[in-house]
């Protein structure tokens, strides 16, 4: 959690991210367990609670962020907090529930200036909840 907690900003209740598995220059595989007591699992839905699609697809760029942390240090890439600035061709397969472990995976595709095109997946229990592909840009603080 250490690691997790230097590389990006986010903070409880907004952490999508427990442990970094492995991570290389270009892919990082992370996990996150899903407490049944998250407040979102209260609202959506009340007897048949499901973590939102929006929220699986934050902990894959959270995955991916703290890829890039680690990239942009290496790299010395500059000054800037990456923002998301696209998402493409994400694919909703399996329903992430209360108790579940989230198997996150987030790789690098290509680094142009200082936008990075990257893809990622979310999994439980081996199977594929999420996929998905976005762009990140540097915005000045």
């Amino acid at each position: 959690m250490d690691e997790v907690l230097r590389a990006i900003p986010h903070r409880p209740p907004f952490l999508f991210v427990d442990q970094v598995v492995e991570i290389t220059d270009k892919k990082i595989k992370a996990t996150r367990k899903m407490d049944p007591e998250e407040a979102f699992f209260k609202g959506h839905y009340p007897g048949y609670p499901i973590m939102p699609g929006v929220l699986v697809c934050e902990a894959i760029f959270q995955t991916g962020a703290i890829l890039l942390s680690r990239i942009m240090t290496a790299a010395d890439v500059g000054e800037g907090v990456p923002v998301l600035g696209r998402i493409n061709n994400a694919k909703f397969r399996q329903m992430v529930k209360p108790g579940d472990t989230l198997e996150l995976e987030a790789e690098l595709v290509e680094k142009m200036g200082t936008a990075f095109f990257m893809k990622g997946s979310a999994s439980v229990g081996g199977k594929t909840a999420v996929t998905v592909e976005y762009a990140v840009s540097l915005a000045k603080k």
